[in-house]
């Protein structure tokens, strides 16, 4: 009785089974045909009401409950069969002709599952003996007014034909064909179900069948195994580069719906496995938190927010200057709310367990998460000129001071994270004393490594001249190089343009790749990797010379 899709009614039917005489489930069973022809599938109904119609009795318990229609019927087709099996009746005693569920697909010409659907949705059905064997059989009264009633569904189905032999090789052999051209079952299925007007489901069912049934000889062979921890977490990179979901599904040999669901997985798994570090408060569990916290932030001060830019700054410098300051109030903010969305995100990443709201609850999660990190970023932007100035203070011969300023800033995302808001004092106060004390340890450990190194023509190098020119010229120079190359790329198709950006490393924030790394994630051998390289920089040239572009390692 698991099949039951509503417990009152699971539990109403074992307790008639159990207890109710014989001519009472007679009589009940002949109500609940009744009820299952006039009822509205449509609709919502309480189980005291069910009851009452079944049993002519109200129940005193759950008579709250309710069932909604589609529910209703497969179970009360459910209930008229355990009682009649209860029974133990036989076909001699309806007085009447019964049809099994093959005779009665075989008189309208439609399938058994079509049958079976019927049943879910109001053909009463009972169970009886026939030939020792426990069948499922349909009253023929009961089958006539079932028909009256769903003449046009059922002038529907039948429709319908079923597949021939010939039918179903042609869409194997086709099949095969089509998937030898690298499409997936679901692409196959839509485009076979379109040219033999056939449903996509009814295709994806007769291959699925075939590869079932000839293993060895598979269509889509790959199509039920199980994707790796490493091709999954491999197929989620590449989904966060821009890979498309149709191009996964095909290298994968994945449905597009699977696809989907293997990224869900896999975001889940990285979101639960995430350290999610912040700085807690009493605060945060106030019932009016989240209003309050998360409420309008402090206006600026427009007599300090603009700034004049001094003249003569490199580029860098000069962009410091567009970022205003934040006051004591706006850094209390803005932490509070920053602590606040990541304390929320550490609440939610239990809740991942759940399969059922898990893809849910990520999405939340990953929203605050970026929300915080927003947040971050803008606390960092707001005290890069700290750095600056502390970082001229630490300024000694032989130090780049951009390398300095660099270390500088990784100290203060460090003292950002680590930043108790709740003390009271100023930021400001504490970054500087984490940025002094990492130069601290720095600028003296980076001196010890060049004394390791040093030679007696070091002060003669001093005080050379240094003939490479201005940094800053040269770097406009760079710039100037990068956005012809980007524009002799925007040339190439898509996967020489990618074979080239990972193995010269020319993606933001990227580093050169080896022939190997490229093949993984082009999935690929490395041999055919630099086939593409080689081919692709001699067609870099050729396009370099027609544009007389003069770009170094061209």
């Amino acid at each position: 009785m698991s099949r039951y899709r509503s417990k009152t009614l699971k539990q109403l039917t074992e307790q008639q089974v159990r207890f109710a005489p014989q001519a009472v489930r007679n009589k009940q069973i002949l109500q609940a045909e009744e009820f299952l022809l006039n009822m509205d599938s449509s609709a919502e109904y309480s189980y005291a009401e069910v009851c009452f119609q079944v049993t002519g009795y109200r129940p005193e318990q759950d008579s709250a409950a309710t069932i909604s229609g589609s529910d209703l019927a497969h179970d009360l087709r459910c209930f008229v069969e355990d009682l009649s099996d209860s029974l133990g009746q036989s076909v001699g005693d309806f007085g009447e002709p019964v049809l099994t569920v093959q005779e009665v697909s075989q008189q309208f010409s439609v399938s058994a599952k079509t049958v079976d659907r019927w049943r879910d949705r109001g053909l009463a059905s009972r169970r009886v003996t026939i030939q020792g064997r426990k069948r499922v059989v349909i009253r023929k009264s009961t089958l006539d007014r079932f028909v009256a009633v769903h003449q046009q569904e059922i002038d529907r189905s039948r429709s319908f034909c079923q597949m021939s032999d010939s039918e179903r090789e042609q869409i194997i052999m086709e099949a095969r064909s089509l998937s030898r051209a690298g499409l997936g079952l679901t692409e196959v299925s839509r485009q076979l179900g379109q040219k033999l007007n056939r449903a996509t489901e009814t295709v994806r069912y007769t291959l699925r069948d075939y590869d079932k049934l000839h293993p060895e000889n598979a269509i889509f062979p790959k199509a039920g195994t199980q994707v790796s921890p490493e091709h999954q977490s491999l197929m989620f990179d590449l989904y966060l580069q821009g890979v498309s979901i149709p191009d996964l599904a095909r290298r994968f040999g994945k449905s597009k719906p699977a696809i989907h669901t293997l990224l869900a997985e896999m975001r889940v798994k990285r979101l639960r496995s995430a350290e999610i570090d912040f700085m807690d408060s009493e605060e945060f569990r106030m019932e009016d938190a989240e209003k309050v916290i998360c409420g309008a932030a402090p206006d600026y001060d427009e007599s300090k927010a603009a700034i004049r830019v001094p003249s003569g700054l490199p580029a860098y410098l000069s962009e410091l200057y567009k970022v205003p300051l934040l006051n004591k109030a706006q850094e209390q903010y803005y932490f509070r709310k920053m602590n606040f969305l990541k304390w929320q995100a550490s609440e939610l990443q239990n809740g991942l367990n759940n399969r059922k709201n898990g893809a849910r609850t990520a999405r939340k999660m990953e929203s605050l998460l970026e929300e915080a990190s927003a947040i971050k970023g803008m606390l960092t932007r707001s005290n890069l000129r700290l750095v600056v100035s502390i970082a001229k203070r630490h300024l000694k011969p032989g130090v780049n001071f951009f390398e300095l300023v660099s270390d500088g800033n990784m100290s203060l995302i460090r003292a950002i994270e680590k930043f108790d808001y709740a003390r009271g004092n100023k930021f400001s106060t504490y970054a500087s004393w984490a940025i002094m004390k990492n130069f601290a340890r720095s600028v003296p450990a980076e001196h010890t490594r060049s004394d390791r190194f040093r030679t007696g023509f070091d002060e003669i190098f001093y005080d050379s001249t240094d003939g490479r020119g201005n940094a800053f010229a040269e770097e406009m120079v760079n710039k100037a190089q990068r956005n012809a190359l980007m524009e002799i790329l925007g040339e190439l198709n898509g996967r020489e343009r990618k074979v080239i950006s990972c193995r010269f490393g020319l993606g933001q924030g990227s580093e050169p790749e080896t022939l190997e790394e490229v093949g993984n994630r082009l999935g690929v051998t490395k041999e055919r990797v630099r086939q593409i390289e080689v081919r692709t920089l001699e067609k870099l040239r050729r396009i370099a010379q027609r544009k007389q572009v003069d770009i170094p390692g061209i």
